[in-house]
């Protein structure tokens, strides 16, 4: 496992990748629902709070590695909806 620090800077990463997509997608794509989109941006921003702060609290009682690989399998699985929005967008 890679240390905490490196942890938040991908999420980070992942996150900014996320939203470049969604403006890119915004600006050309077909449909303007005002409302998909704001959903779409909250979630983004949402996703980074939620997993930054996660990171840094781990829950008791459970073992690291375990708790940092489940971790990165439920962010990969909320990166890949949100992903799927923003194609439908």
């Amino acid at each position: 496992m890679k240390n905490k620090r490196e942890l938040k800077k991908q999420i980070n990463l992942i996150c900014e990748e996320l939203f470049v997509d969604f403006v890119a997608a915004s600006l050309y794509g077909n449909s303007h629902e005002q409302s998909e989109a704001e959903a779409v941006l909250f979630s983004i921003a949402k996703l980074q709070n939620n997993y930054i702060s996660r990171v840094s609290h781990p829950e008791p009682g459970m073992p690291a590695s375990k708790y940092y690989r489940d971790l990165k399998e439920q962010f990969g699985k909320e990166v890949s909806e949100i992903l799927d929005h923003i194609n439908n967008l």
